[in-house]
């Protein structure tokens, strides 16, 4: 699928040279924004793309998409996340990597979805909080999700004892799809309902 968060719309004021410019500037640095997605550990903004190859964030935007349009049919896309963009494996062949990259046990138990869901909704939060809401010791599990990195502290909270509060992580973000907090989905809990993260 294109990216089209960043499909590059022209201001009717723009001259056909302006235009031809900025396509020409697409042109010259698509090769190594392709290399620094090949490349870059965490997804890149397009901000520091542009000062990476030296144009501005225009040129940027027209050469993300070129790649989302060039790479949207094969095993490798090029993916919004984290407030930026990265390469990632394509859900059509999704069950064949996973298959190959992750060991035979690699899902998250139920406790621990549950405590990622508080997490995620109330951070930055404590574990005294996250356990008043479960109304069981959460030790085991947060200790499970830090392992993971999909959460990390965040300072300590204000109060008598200074607990360690929590938030959750960019590989939080890549690895439930989203490409920020405000794509998590809204939560309507009725009473005595089981909190859960249902994400896609």
């Amino acid at each position: 699928m294109p990216i089209e968060e960043h499909v590059v719309r022209f201001d009717p004021i723009e001259s056909r040279d302006e235009v031809a410019d900025l396509h020409a500037a697409a042109d010259r640095i698509v090769a190594a924004v392709e290399a620094l997605l090949f490349v870059a550990s965490e997804p890149l903004d397009t901000k520091r793309i542009a000062k990476l190859v030296g144009e501005d964030e225009k040129a940027v935007a027209l050469a993300l998409q070129r790649l989302g349009e060039e790479y949207a049919e094969r095993g490798i896309v090029v993916r919004e996340a984290g407030e930026g963009y990265r390469f990632a494996t394509s859900p059509l062949v999704r069950a064949v990597v996973e298959a190959y990259l992750l060991p035979p046990k690699t899902t998250l138990s139920v406790q621990a979805l549950e405590t990622l869901a508080i997490v995620a909704h109330m951070q930055p939060v404590t574990k005294s909080e996250i356990e008043s809401i479960r109304g069981v010791n959460s030790d085991s599990v947060v200790s499970t999700l830090l392992d993971r990195n999909l959460i990390s502290e965040a300072g300590r909270k204000d109060v008598v004892g200074r607990p360690m509060l929590y938030e959750t992580t960019r590989t939080f973000l890549e690895s439930f799809g989203l490409r920020s907090l405000e794509d998590l989905p809204s939560l309507e809990l009725e009473p005595g309902q089981p909190l859960e993260l249902s994400l896609p």
